[in-house]
């Protein structure tokens, strides 16, 4: 079985919109899925890309992808590479795609000078948990997520 990360193009649209519906009903969250798949590609491949999305490929078959984007920690005084969406179809699971698209953004990491890798999982997720831990990640338990969206953003912008 042959492994290939490529670079996603604006071709892959569709196919980067099945991934990110798949992964929502992996993780119980299709109810949240509400991109228009037109302004997806725009800020994909459009002229201001805000994310950058690589495809894994099993002996040519499209079989996951990673969909990341730079952030900035003040401390290192560096870039990091933040991983929104990783995700690998069912029936590829345990071919090594996963860390083979893991193993990429680290090396996109090296190459770019960045401090960290980064990404969230759902606290339930116990076998992507254990996966990551696998690698070397560890869990950063003192941090807490924030949200702000909807009309509370709204609200806050008009403040």
């Amino acid at each position: 079985m042959t492994i290939t990360i490529r670079r996603a193009t604006p071709l892959d649209l569709p196919l980067i919109a099945a991934f990110i519906r798949d992964l929502a009903a992996y993780e119980k969250l299709s109810h949240e899925v509400r991109f228009d798949e037109a302004k997806l590609g725009q800020n994909l491949f459009g002229p201001h890309p805000y994310a950058e999305v690589v495809i894994g490929e099993l002996d040519g078959a499209p079989q996951g992808f990673a969909l990341f984007f730079h952030n900035f920690s003040t401390f290192e005084g560096r870039p990091g590479i933040y991983l929104e969406d990783l995700f690998v179809r069912p029936e590829a699971r345990g071919s090594g795609l996963g860390k083979a698209l893991l193993a990429h953004l680290a090396e996109l990491c090296i190459e770019r000078d960045c401090a960290r890798l980064e990404w969230w999982v759902l606290d339930w997720n116990e076998p992507s948990i254990g996966f990551y831990k696998s690698l070397g990640a560890r869990m950063m338990d003192e941090w807490t997520v924030m949200r702000v969206d909807g009309d509370a953003l709204k609200a806050l912008a008009r403040a």
